[in-house]
């Protein structure tokens, strides 16, 4: 009896792949932007932006080094280069240049079709 329940659940759970597969073979063609969605003046990614309420502006690419000020979500801030997981800004706001952390100073999700 032990055995005729194995044969049946492995019979059910073929069956049960089946329509899995077919439905994911079916759906693998790449979806098309249509032509008025584009913009033609889009040259790359978002402006940065801030992913917190504030981070550390700091004065090298270390969580240990002094810090020199506080970038907080709104400020205008230009970044100047990338190293590791550190960003190398300038706060426009307040004039304050140094190192923020990476994880919090990204691009913005927003950016063109082409």
């Amino acid at each position: 009896m032990r055995s005729t329940r194995i044969a049946v659940s492995a019979v059910l759970l073929g069956a049960l792949a089946l329509p899995l597969v077919s439905a994911t073979a079916a759906s693998a063609v790449p979806a098309q932007v249509p032509a008025s969605m584009g913009n033609p003046s889009c040259t790359g990614p978002g402006p940065w932006v801030i992913g917190t309420k504030a981070v550390t502006i700091r004065s090298k690419a270390s969580a240990k080094s002094t810090a020199v000020g506080i970038l907080y979500r709104g400020h205008k801030f230009t970044v100047h280069k990338t190293s590791g997981k550190w960003r190398y800004i300038t706060d426009r706001t307040t004039g304050v240049k140094g190192w923020v952390s990476a994880t919090y100073v990204y691009r913005s999700v927003g950016m063109c079709l082409d």
